[in-house]
């Protein structure tokens, strides 16, 4: 029997692949090793490629299109009313593999390399400005414990630091101030690399046409 559609369940090493036929009859579901995956798919006639929608499957989801695959993204909250039993990674595939033919199934596009690549510089900013909040929150703490209480807001963490770090220090105890100056210190450090990562993004949004209209 010839595969129409296919429901791929995405894995770090192995991958569960469940194939239909045109009347809808299981062909296969079975495991394959991540190194043999577009082996398998080269070996099939162009169907139908379900997957959920998740940080690799963009990846696979440009592969299999090399491959003539119709390739399908899609939410993993619209599949899981599909899962029929107990969660396998069997079960899951053919889930997937049914969820991706009903006509009312939203879908998810595929991002390119590039659109993907901005995406990183967007998540490695917001993991820097947290890490800064954590910092920040501490310095607070700390100087509360010694009755100092700084003005809300970045700019005025930042003007801390600064003079901190030029010898403009808070009369407490030299250990803690120590400790105080290497927070500080990052901190510094963390605010010049979000200046850095925002400056990145706002060149980006003005050479991107869509950006440009949007902003």
């Amino acid at each position: 029997m010839q595969v129409k559609t296919i429901g791929l369940d995405l894995a770090k090493d192995v991958f569960q692949v469940h194939g239909v036929s045109v009347t809808s009859d299981k062909v296969f579901n079975k495991e394959i090793k991540r190194a043999k995956l577009l082996e398998f798919f080269e070996s099939l006639p162009p169907c139908m490629v379900g997957m959920e929608a998740c940080s690799s499957a963009h990846h696979w989801g440009r592969e299999l299109r090399k491959l003539g695959h119709d390739v399908r993204l899609m939410p993993a909250i619209y599949v899981k009313p599909y899962v029929k039993r107990g969660k396998t990674d069997a079960v899951d595939a053919e889930a997937i593999c049914e969820a991706v033919g009903r006509p009312t199934m939203r879908f998810v596009e595929i991002k390119s390399e590039c659109q993907q690549a901005l995406l990183t510089a967007h998540r490695t900013r917001e993991l820097i400005v947290r890490q800064r909040t954590q910092v920040s929150n501490m310095i607070r703490g700390m100087l509360r414990e010694f009755g100092y209480v700084l003005p809300t807001g970045v700019e005025a963490m930042v003007r801390f630091s600064k003079s901190h770090l030029e010898g403009d220090q808070p009369k407490f105890p030299e250990l803690a101030n120590g400790g105080l100056g290497i927070l500080c210190y990052q901190l510094l450090g963390l605010s010049a690399r979000i200046e850095g990562f925002s400056k990145l993004i706002e060149c980006h949004a003005r050479r991107d046409d869509n950006a440009r209209r949007l902003m």
